[in-house]
């Protein structure tokens, strides 16, 4: 189960951070080619290196690299499987946000062919001395995030005349992404994966309707499609999964509560633990939590990445003792809603408000769980 030192751990995180001002300011220099590849890696790797010292610096376990090298959470990942492409969308919008998210579609039968993100993960690893008790963890979007905005109506004929071939082939490259990371030592991993918080929601229900899918089945295919991608995963890789209901600079898109049926096939996914969002009344009471199966675990997201404001430390243990009547308060831990920041432009609060929330989740851990 899990404790200060094996994963999930009872302070943990969801994994993105701010990205510094510098750093956002290089990757647009970057994309203007007034820097070199090279040399935004580098910066990149300074502020990762930064960021690692922070966190260790306020006790957390859980190491990420912040997802700095990252545009969005999911897209940079998928578009490294071949017959995986980005084009401009109008699927949704994040409360009238003007930027929207590309999608991703099918342009060729999906492979892997070449390391996905693999430098990422060696070089996080890599910084990291492994007597501290610290575990590099990694985080990559469920498969589900391949398929949701474009939906089966964009998958082409030509290239999947079957759509069970389509979930075949995304599962073996992930499959092979996930065997790629484990024998570079990756040990924690983090599927993150918003379809079961947002499929309860109409107007994503009605998306999925005019992509060509049904929604009240639908997350039973994307259940089947994360234990198709977790199949062959080593037994001393713990496999977390993260759902919420969007984070693009501190907005969001469902508005539902979790769904029973839609839980049930959540659960039934071949993960060790979930990080679900519970920090404001979208998410509904603690009652799903019910479902639960006896050998999972859940880390519990009380603390909001998407105001600055601190919670109330009596708060957050009166909804970790209200979570405990339904989960036995060993199987529960403690993180954040969310990244901080899901995509390069961050959530509207400052690197300091990060910082103190982060070191909030680990005082209130040790003081429910014990030091």
């Amino acid at each position: 189960m899990s404790s200060y030192r094996t994963p999930p751990f009872r302070a943990d995180q969801v994994g993105s951070l701010l990205r510094p001002a510098a750093l956002r300011e290089a990757r647009q220099a970057a994309k203007a080619g007034k820097l070199s590849a090279e040399q935004l890696r580098g910066i990149e790797d300074q502020h990762i290196v930064e960021a690692i010292s922070r966190q260790q610096a306020i006790g957390l376990k859980s190491i990420t690299d912040g997802e700095m090298r990252r545009d969005w959470w999911h897209l940079d990942f998928l578009a490294g499987f071949d017959g995986i492409s980005l084009r401009e969308s109008n699927a949704m919008n994040f409360n009238a946000e003007e930027e929207i998210p590309p999608t991703a579609y099918v342009s060729g039968r999906i492979r892997l062919t070449r390391p996905n993100m693999l430098a990422h993960f060696e070089f996080l690893r890599g910084q990291l001395n492994p007597a501290s008790g610290a575990v590099a963890k990694f985080t990559i979007p469920s498969p589900a995030m391949a398929h949701l905005r474009s939906g089966s109506k964009d998958l082409p004929a030509a290239i999947y005349p079957d759509p069970a071939q389509y979930w075949e082939d995304l599962g073996a490259a992930y499959r092979q992404a996930i065997a790629d990371l484990y024998a570079a030592g990756c040990r924690y991993l983090q599927l993150d994966d918003i379809t079961f918080s947002y499929l309860a929601d109409e107007k994503v229900q009605a998306m999925v309707r005019a992509n060509g899918d049904d929604p009240a089945t639908l997350h039973k295919t994307y259940a089947q499609a994360t234990n198709l991608a977790l199949r062959d995963r080593p037994a001393d890789m713990t496999v977390t999964m993260h759902t919420c209901r969007g984070n693009f600079k501190s907005t969001w898109v469902s508005e539902s509560p979790y769904a029973a049926d839609i839980m049930q096939s959540m659960f039934s996914t071949s993960v060790d633990a979930y990080f679900m969002e519970f920090d404001s009344e979208r998410a509904g009471s603690f009652d799903v939590l019910k479902l639960l199966p006896a050998d999972k675990q859940v880390v519990l997201g009380l603390v909001t990445t998407k105001f600055g404001e601190l919670e109330s430390s009596d708060t957050i243990k009166r909804r970790i003792e209200m979570a405990a009547k339904v989960v036995p308060l060993e199987r529960l831990a403690l993180s954040p809603q969310c990244g901080f920041s899901s995509t390069h432009h961050g959530n509207k609060l400052s690197e300091e408000d990060q910082w103190r929330k982060l070191a909030f989740i680990v005082k209130v851990a040790q003081d429910v769980w014990g030091a």
